[in-house]
């Protein structure tokens, strides 16, 4: 099989055999017969592989969940009903009540309620750091029960571009893991671990599928790092599950314990499954990634040169642009492109910004964002309007920043659209 990506889009994880469906069928069924009670018990005892429950494993599901393992590297993956839920599960895998996690501040505002707020009530406790910090000031906010590094390839909604092995180097000399959040980049433009991350994690909502009819999300564990190593961090990896007749992850499955923990404990308790019928749309949307990546990629910098331009644009950043602050690290990380998101500001300040938008014809103002149709979103207003003012300027995020999702339209129709409205 090549290894080039676009090959990979297509033809990894469903591998028919003769006579079999060509396409990736869906199993549309939450049980799995079984001729004898033992084979059943077996599977519930994680001695051997196969299905028995939807909400633990489904053909169609650990079939999308391959394809998107072999694109970004990895060893073993897990689809979940949305992008929220990956990172949540990411975390929780290897937290508890009294661990402490440090992430950068500049990352999507969801993430940041959920590691803020929702975490903190469970007793973990989260430190917001400013990723251009150099790395000795970032280690001085790494704490005895901190158990991993968080931060985003390309953050939402400012996209800036994380330096991931300035991160990876602070998780790893300090014993713990790097999640990386690899949204916006996709594997296509970026992939973080071969830069060192250990768990990359995805909304599929977005580019993925890419044309916004499936909520999902994905976990991909490289498999690289060494749990047994730093045992007294992780001791839901590496000492007996009760709940598994004792079983110990690190011991019984080796480089797959992660995503088998997560699957066999919080897939089983609390659910957040991707379903069959979603996986078959984001196959779909799998398939096509590369090819609109790269218009996607293409019409956002021709967008933000048009922008950069403009007398009434205060300032934009898309790291494409020579200039801009981050285009060293996205030449470095991202030589083929970053991603169709950039954000701008028009002058005059918030109220400017709402009426711009409020006067464009085809570009949609939705909460959506990274699918075909371009569309656009004022954050201070929208998706982070639960944070104060101050939070939003620790985030990055000026209350007058414009989120513009460049979609897959003919460019001058999309440069059209934004003149007219500037005008």
């Amino acid at each position: 099989m090549s290894t080039e990506i676009e090959t990979k889009c297509i033809h990894e994880g469903w591998k028919p055999k003769n006579g079999e469906p060509r396409q990736l069928p869906i199993y549309q069924s939450t049980t799995f017969k079984y001729d004898t009670s033992d084979e059943m018990g077996r599977l519930f005892d994680l001695e051997d592989d196969g299905y028995f429950y939807s909400r633990l494993a489904n053909p169609t599901t650990d079939a999308v969940a391959k394809k998107i393992c072999e694109l970004e590297g990895g060893y073993a993956a897990l689809l979940t009903s949305s992008g929220q839920a990956a990172n949540f599960f990411a975390v929780f895998n290897i937290c508890e009540a009294g661990d402490h996690i440090l992430s950068t501040s500049s990352i999507y505002g969801g993430t940041y309620n959920l590691f803020g707020v929702t975490m903190k009530k469970m007793g973990i406790e989260c430190t917001f750091a400013d990723p251009t910090l150099p790395e000795e000031e970032l280690a001085k906010l790494i704490k005895p029960n901190t158990k991993a590094v968080f931060g985003e390839t390309i953050t939402n909604p400012t996209v800036s571009i994380l330096d991931i092995e300035k991160f990876t180097h602070l998780a790893h000399s300090h014993g713990v893991p790097l999640i990386v959040d690899n949204t916006f980049a996709t594997p296509v433009n970026c992939r973080p671990i071969e830069w060192g991350a250990d768990i990359v994690v995805h909304s599929t909502t977005k580019y993925m599928d890419g044309h916004a009819v499936t909520l999902g999300g994905c976990i991909v564990d490289s498999g690289n790092f060494s749990w047994a190593d730093h045992a007294d961090k992780f001791p839901g990896l590496t000492m007996p599950d009760e709940s598994y007749h004792g079983i110990t992850y690190t011991e019984r499955f080796g480089k797959g314990a992660y995503i088998t923990k997560a699957t066999s404990q919080l897939m089983r308790d609390l659910g957040s499954v991707q379903t069959p019928q979603n996986a078959f749309y984001l196959n779909l949307g799998l398939e096509t990634l590369p090819l609109r990546m790269k218009k996607h990629c293409e019409n956002a910098l021709a967008v933000a040169k048009f922008l950069n331009s403009h007398k009434k644009v205060l300032w934009v950043h898309y790291a494409g642009l020579e200039g801009d602050e981050y285009h060293e690290l996205a030449k470095k990380y991202m030589p083929s492109g970053t991603c169709g998101v950039l954000s701008f500001a028009i002058k005059g300040g918030r109220q400017k910004s709402i009426d711009f938008m409020d006067k464009l014809k085809f570009i949609s103002i939705v909460t959506h964002v990274a699918d075909a149709k371009s569309c656009i979103l004022h954050p201070a207003s929208h998706t982070h309007r639960q944070m104060t003012d101050e939070q939003l300027r620790d985030a990055g995020v000026d209350p007058g920043l414009i989120r513009l999702s460049v979609g897959i339209e003919n460019i001058d129709d999309i440069l059209a659209d934004i003149a007219q409205a500037l005008e």
